[in-house]
């Protein structure tokens, strides 16, 4: 195959295009999941490296003869960069699956555990579903469209080799990292209000009627609540995942000038 773009004096910049991509690749919802095979990571990577990088070659300046160390320090930073992008997008995750876990504790699912295939841990079975619901609202808003966007604006914002770890940036991470927290809150907020009545209901039965056994009519009383009130509150969970991987692009952006 002729690529006439990728000359001997560009491979320097391939490399280094290919290895922002790969850490983006690897790091980003559904296609750096386990259950996906490295091979395909790895032929996905140099696949968005060939589209992407006639595109960004004109935004690039020409290699420099640095030494050996000081380019292993910027070959690394274009690995970081890629990181940072993709760990961005894992704390929205981690936010839902939060939210999950929150919301299968107070329905008492934290006892019956299934295997993520995803991550092979426990986790329960709410936080599966609100997982896999997540995956493919990402797909159907097109927010992996997003992160090839993201990956050549980022190129008009930082060249390869420009990688530097500020404390702005830092500051910004961390105050993102906030945002898993909000999240799981927001999404979980409702059905553990609900449960929480439930409850104070079931206790004041349980005191004017000791006869009932509690226990025996608590726990599908919490589930089939739980569930109700999952189903009313989709449409809030699908707005509200659907602009968080919407306005990503906004945060990739913010990031990349803060290096």
């Amino acid at each position: 195959m002729n690529l006439p773009f990728l000359s001997a004096e560009h491979i320097e910049l391939f490399i280094l295009v290919l290895l922002r991509v790969s850490a983006i690749v690897v790091t980003i919802p559904v296609i750096s999941e386990a259950s996906v095979p490295l091979r395909i990571k790895a032929a996905l990577s140099i696949l968005i490296t060939l589209i992407v990088f006639p595109l960004v070659l004109p935004k690039i300046p020409p290699p420099a003869n640095y030494p050996v160390l000081i380019l292993m320090y910027r070959m690394a930073g274009e690995v970081m960069i890629g990181l940072i992008i993709g760990f961005s997008a894992r704390i929205i995750l981690a936010g839902i699956r939060m939210a999950g876990d929150m919301i299968g504790f107070q329905m008492g699912f934290s006892i019956s555990n299934v295997i993520d295939p995803m991550t092979s841990e426990q986790v329960s079975i709410i936080t599966e579903l609100q997982y896999l619901v997540a995956m493919l609202v990402f797909l159907a808003v097109d927010a992996h469209h997003i992160f090839l966007s993201a990956i050549i604006q980022s190129y008009a914002v930082l060249n390869p080799l420009a990688f530097h770890f500020s404390g702005s940036l830092m500051q910004f991470m961390l105050n993102f990292s906030k945002e898993m927290f909000v999240i799981a809150l927001k999404l979980a907020a409702p059905i553990m209000a609900v449960v929480l009545f439930t409850n104070v209901g079931l206790g004041i039965v349980a005191r004017t009627v000791p006869q009932i056994n509690i226990f025996i009519v608590g726990m599908p009383l919490h589930i089939a609540v739980g569930l109700v009130f999952l189903g009313i509150t989709a449409p809030m969970f699908l707005k509200l995942t659907s602009g968080l991987f919407l306005n990503f692009e906004t945060t990739v952006i913010t990031i990349l000038r803060l290096m």
